[in-house]
């Protein structure tokens, strides 16, 4: 099982990006996926949240209305569409698959929302 995430950066205050990442070595489609962050001196939290063919999603109250998750089944890929960005939203953010009652996770990828 392999993770990658990337599309981090840093981000003025109010503005977007997108985070992907992109699954290999399992059956990606018959899976849930989630993204996951962790900001310094914190524990990891849950983000976002969808289910294995995509119709039904999750968002912690945080991000509500500013975050989405989506996936694609076809690039085993799943998505992370962060608008309104604020500064509490610097952090690493990671995927995370849970297959067999196992968690893997993803390297992470940087999001850093400052002026």
């Amino acid at each position: 099982v392999q993770l990658v995430e990337s599309g981090g950066g840093l981000v003025q205050p109010g503005g977007s990006l997108r985070l992907s990442c992109a699954a290999s070595g399992f059956t990606f489609s018959r899976y849930p996926m989630s993204w996951y962050r962790q900001a310094p001196g914190k524990e990891r939290e849950l983000v976002a949240s969808i289910d294995s063919a995509g119709g039904s999603t999750n968002v912690a109250d945080s991000v509500k209305g500013r975050f989405t998750i989506s996936r694609d089944n076809i690039r085993n890929t799943v998505y992370l569409q962060m608008n309104s960005l604020k500064p509490e939203d610097t952090a690493v953010y990671y995927c995370k698959a849970f297959i067999l009652l196992r968690d893997y996770w993803g390297q992470g990828t940087q999001v850093t929302v400052s002026s």
